[in-house]
């Protein structure tokens, strides 16, 4: 299968009341290189907690925005790509048909998904919904970051093809287990086994596994 994308860049801006931000992107036609890091063009406020090469880019389904706009009508307008900060933007795929590990062939590239985009509070000044990060997550409607395996030169005239499925955990299902079940081993042991994984969700799902606990997420999601 094939399927058409759009492409989007931003800079680092800054937010009343709030911590700088490239959430704010553009879209973006003809050719882009794309490296190891991502979309050359691109750029990411806190290094620490955005960009890298297990996240170099960031995906989300244009058709979650018809459901964020009926469930926010005063903000409706504001529910469209790239709302949620996105460099890619796709009809028909989603967080329950794309695996941890897929790897998709675009334009000279060949990118891997890594983890689900784990939402942070920065959501919630951009959209001026107090919750917005929370509900995001709570959603499952999060999208997901990729690693660049091959960089190259790319398009928005360049389809994406899923060409490997390396795991059977979609990136609904990890979701769902580092965010909505309650402390269960089995499970992290499963998401852990799943080839593509990031290190940052590998670290995070064996610490859960030492510790027996699950961290709090209350900073990323809240600001606090």
């Amino acid at each position: 299968m094939h399927y058409p994308v759009e492409v989007f860049t931003g800079r680092v801006s800054e937010y009343e009341g709030s911590r700088p931000s490239a959430i704010a992107k553009l879209q973006v036609e003809g050719e882009l290189e794309l490296t190891e890091l991502g979309l050359v063009g691109d750029e990411q406020a806190e290094k620490k907690i955005h960009g890298g090469p297990d996240r170099a880019l960031c995906h989300y389904p244009r058709e979650h925005y018809a459901e964020w706009a009926r469930a926010f009508p005063e903000q409706a307008e504001l529910f469209c790509a790239p709302a949620f900060g996105e460099n890619l933007s796709t009809e028909g795929l989603t967080e329950k048909n794309v695996c941890i590990g897929d790897i998709f062939c675009w334009g000279e590239a060949l990118i891997q998904v890594t983890q689900p985009r784990s939402p942070c509070f920065k959501l919630n000044y951009h959209f001026a919904i107090s919750d917005m990060s929370s509900q995001m997550q709570n959603s499952g409607k999060v999208g997901w970051l990729y690693r660049v395996i091959s960089a190259g030169k790319v398009s928005s005239e360049q389809p994406l093809e899923l060409v490997s499925r390396l795991s059977d955990v979609s990136v609904y299902d990890a979701a769902a287990i580092a965010w909505h079940l309650p402390f269960d081993d089995e499970q992290y042991h499963r998401l852990l086994s799943a080839a593509g994984l990031s290190v940052s969700w590998t670290r995070t799902m064996q610490k859960r596994r030492i510790k027996g606990q699950i961290e709090d997420n209350s900073r990323r999601l809240w600001g606090k």
